[in-house]
């Protein structure tokens, strides 16, 4: 009698779990719709990439003024070796020459010879240097210069400017949906760990009790020491895999964070969940094929490349502009020079080196590289959905087989209940019982969290991650977490 007076009592604390203690500060509740919008807002890869898309639109604002004309004002001093002028004092001998055979020739009346005379020999006495410009002279001025043809290169430019911006727009996507699936992942991550946690506690506080309890039964001779040593072997299981999912749990807490873009204790309110169906392969297949951002940049780099063969067929052309330039205020410079000029400038190089042909012929072999480089990454995207979906499936079966083994490992533990209470299992049986029992309930929530993270990579491949939320509340979604 007094045997089964201690089984009872053993049996009536077995399912006894111990409360866990409270915190001083309760976690924060975050529902994964709060979490994403502090992802898209808090996050510096979101930062990073505006801050690129912002950056190329005004690349793209800057191409456009190849088109303007380029306006400048310049300013100039200079102090010449010397003064700029004419030398005809060469002329002075020849000038007297013929000045004294006219005199001689008794052509000029006596009367003026001495006048004629004295002018003459004043004239030959003095420099016959002309001067044109004073050694010190400056100015300021304006040109301009208007592009009028430069075969093509200014179109390609404004071109491969747009392409760059709409590039800056499918990275921005392409991190906002990586993103996403980031924060699924730690997200509904921190929530498994925290159940896991609690499942490993709830081990630990059951086997505890047994072992309260086999020692009590060892000391009134009603179990072998081996019972006991067993216990106490699974007793220290529990607390190992009780430590590492704490640890665990940190790790994910403080990844979370990260994505998050804030440091807080917070505690996840949306439950994951499975999907009763979904759409074929094929769907995402051509969903991909429409709005992946990284087909999108592959697409855009290969137009891109198409400009640069046009840039550098721009070489083999002339280039032709207007030009203009003024002058405002000038000191010292001769009144021979002119102070405006207006104008066209044509250059066309003929030959240089083979250099325009060499890299025209590298441009368009940039073309066939980017091209058969598209050509796989359609056939990699294609893969990669083709393999998601196909886990997400397996996953989605599994579920079904574990569900199924969950039911068996409650009745299983009810039976064993049953028979440790006629006396016709032994403690350790019943530990074990217990211990599968939180194995498939694990099991089960992992199963859950697969599938929902390669839900969100599965619509990040095929580019439509914002899309994720409608799925979770799809009228066939069924919520699961460790006790339901």
């Amino acid at each position: 009698m007094k045997r089964v007076t201690m089984i009872l009592l053993a049996l009536a604390t077995i399912s006894t779990l111990r409360a866990q203690e409270a915190p001083d500060t309760q976690p924060q509740a975050l529902s994964l719709d709060e979490a994403l919008e502090m992802t898209l807002s808090d996050n510096p890869a979101m930062l990073a990439a505006e801050y690129n898309r912002r950056a190329a639109q005004q690349e793209r604002r800057a191409a456009i003024g190849l088109r303007m004309p380029q306006i400048g004002i310049t300013g100039s001093y200079a102090y010449l070796g010397k003064d700029i002028e004419i030398d005809l004092n060469n002329l002075k001998a020849p000038v007297q020459d013929l000045s004294g055979k006219i005199l001689g020739s008794g052509m000029i009346p006596s009367q003026y010879l001495p006048s004629i005379s004295q002018m003459l020999g004043s004239v030959m006495g003095t420099s016959w240097a002309l001067p044109i410009q004073e050694r010190s002279l400056g100015f300021i001025g304006g040109d301009v210069t208007l592009p009028l043809w430069m075969g093509g290169k200014i179109n390609a430019a404004n071109r491969a400017a747009r392409i760059n911006e709409q590039t800056a727009r499918s990275e921005g996507i392409q991190q906002r949906n990586a993103l996403i699936s980031e924060l699924v992942e730690r997200y509904y991550g921190l929530a498994l760990a925290q159940q896991v946690v609690e499942v490993r506690q709830q081990v630990v506080d059951g086997v505890r009790k047994h072992l309260e309890d086999a020692t009590a039964l060892e000391a009134q001779g009603m179990i072998a020491h081996s019972e006991k040593l067993y216990v106490e072997f699974r007793m220290s299981e529990a607390e190992r895999d009780l430590q590492n999912a704490k640890s665990q749990l940190e790790t994910i807490r403080s990844a979370l964070n990260s994505t998050l873009g804030k440091n807080g204790d917070y505690q996840p309110v949306t439950a994951m969940f499975m999907l009763g169906r979904i759409e074929p392969l094929d769907y995402f297949q051509t969903l991909a094929s429409q709005r992946s951002p990284l087909l999108a940049q592959v697409e855009q780099k290969r137009q891109l490349a198409h400009e640069g063969v046009r840039a550098q067929r721009s070489e083999f052309l002339p280039q032709v502009v207007a030009m203009g330039g003024m002058s405002f205020y000038d000191y010292q410079v001769t009144d021979i020079l002119p102070r405006w000029a207006v104008g066209v400038g044509v250059n066309f190089k003929l030959f240089n080196g083979l250099n325009r042909e060499y890299k025209y012929s590298a441009a368009k072999q940039t073309v066939r590289r980017v091209e058969a480089l598209q050509t796989k990454a359609e056939e990699d995207i294609s893969v990669l959905i083709e393999k998601l979906y196909n886990q997400m499936d397996n996953y989605r079966t599994q579920m079904t087989s574990i569900e199924s083994s969950l039911a068996f490992a409650e009745e299983y533990l009810k039976a064993k209940n049953a028979a440790f209470l006629e006396g016709m299992s032994s403690s350790s049986d019943l530990i074990d019982a217990e211990l599968n029992l939180a194995k498939v309930r694990t099991e089960r929530i992992q199963t859950a969290y697969q599938y929902d993270v390669l839900l969100a990579q599965l619509l990040e491949a095929a580019g439509a991650s914002d899309e994720f939320m409608e799925y979770m509340r799809r009228s066939d979604t069924r919520h699961i977490s460790y006790d339901k």
